[in-house]
């Protein structure tokens, strides 16, 4: 009787990432190609996707809009736990929606603004400025898209953002070198806008 569970993926572990291998077996037994006469699927969600692309700018602005509430929770009510957490949450939904809403140039931003968060031993001690910095570098990308120079400024303010943010985590995490290497290591794919 021919064994039917799945054979477990092959795992690499490194110092600072894993290569995940799945059973090449079991995925092409899960997947089939398309029947004649039967519409692609991948054809159909790109449809779908062109249909929705209209509200695209307004879901973006209504992204903006709640990284800048969170910003203003912290204001009100200071680095808790919670405004942190709302803080990292609207950064990172933006950080994954900015290219499929056609504004890749902006999540660079908010991905510095998630490591930040997520990086810093000690919220208390993030500055507010730096803070301020990521939200309206975000805000402003996705506002100034229209333009012909945005990706080039795009690029400064990331890289300059980017370069601020590890000096703090530098600082920061000095007391845990292991910990640190892995985090201020260089990107592992080059930025694309």
């Amino acid at each position: 009787m021919p064994n039917s569970k799945p054979k477990d993926p092959d795992v690499v572990t490194y110092a600072d990432h894993e290569v995940i291998t799945p059973d090449t077996k079991t995925l092409r037994k899960t997947l089939r190609p398309a029947r004649p006469g039967e519409e692609d699927p991948v054809a159909r969600a790109e449809q779908a996707l062109a249909q929705m692309s209209n509200e695209f700018s307004t879901w973006m602005a209504d992204e903006c809009n709640r990284l800048d509430a969170a910003r203003r929770g912290i204001k009100e009510s200071g680095l808790t736990k919670k405004t942190c957490e709302e803080l990292f949450l609207a950064a990172h939904d933006i950080k994954g929606d900015a290219t499929t809403f056609g504004y890749p140039a902006a999540a660079p931003a908010a991905d510095s603004l998630c490591r930040l968060i997520d990086h810093t031993p000690d919220l208390l001690r993030i500055p507010l400025p730096l803070i301020d910095q990521h939200v309206d570098a975000v805000r402003a990308i996705v506002r100034e898209y229209s333009r012909s120079d945005i990706l080039k400024m795009a690029t400064a303010l990331n890289s300059r953002l980017r370069q601020v943010t590890d000096e703090f985590l530098v600082s920061e995490n000095r007391h845990r070198p292991d910990y640190l290497n892995a985090i201020i290591s260089p990107p592992t794919a080059p930025a694309e806008f």
